[in-house]
């Protein structure tokens, strides 16, 4: 059937929708979704009650998708990761533990270690102190005794030299008297006088 030309086509062009007036003035029904043009579903109110429920059907899949599976995976790993701080934090709790105690170890070590050595520079130097004192002491004694045999014999020797000096001086002063007087002195009185004179 053709389209109506002129008169005919203003009166449908004007005509309300959902109704399409025939050439003869009769009108014809038309369908609504004919009248307006195809609507986009999403915001067709007509299908709104079918929206709620799939939308409604999706959010209880994801949910239970979610809550099943990946909620489930999420947590693990999360606790996973929790329970490996933890782990790292504790072992490294251990670490500085040992680290302390290894430090304080050390300390203790080397003030007992300079202790042991102060006692020993110590002793060492009490006993070379102690060996030098008796040494010096050895020393005094032979020195003292090798002095004392030393004086008695510069004692002797002066005594014998002077006894030497006596007789020579006795013969001396009497071959002087001999040859000034031209007589030999008493031996007695030239002993005296030598006598005074080494006296004096």
């Amino acid at each position: 059937m053709s389209e109506p030309h002129g008169p005919a086509a203003i009166i449908v062009a004007q005509a309300s929708p959902g109704t399409l007036p025939a050439a003869s003035g009769v009108e014809i029904a038309v369908p609504a979704a004919e009248a307006h043009g195809s609507n986009f579903p999403p915001f067709d109110v007509h299908t709104f009650p079918s929206q709620l429920l799939w939308l409604v059907i999706a959010f209880a899949a994801l949910y239970l998708l979610m809550s099943r599976v990946a909620l489930p995976r999420i947590a693990t790993i999360l606790e996973e990761r929790h329970d490996r701080i933890a782990d790292d934090i504790e072992e490294a709790g251990k670490l500085k533990a040992e680290s302390e105690a290894a430090a304080e170890a050390y300390e203790t070590a080397l003030a007992s270690a300079r202790a042991k050595a102060h006692g020993i520079a110590t002793e060492t130097r009490d006993t070379l102190a102690a060996e030098a004192e008796t040494r010096r002491k050895s020393l005094e004694a032979d020195l003292n005794v090798k002095l004392a045999a030393a004086e008695v014999q510069i004692a002797a020797t002066k005594t014998a030299a002077m006894a030497n000096v006596r007789g020579i001086a006795v013969e001396a002063a009497g071959t002087i008297v001999n040859t000034l007087i031209g007589a030999t002195p008493a031996p007695g009185a030239v002993e005296e006088a030598v006598d005074t004179a080494i006296k004096g």
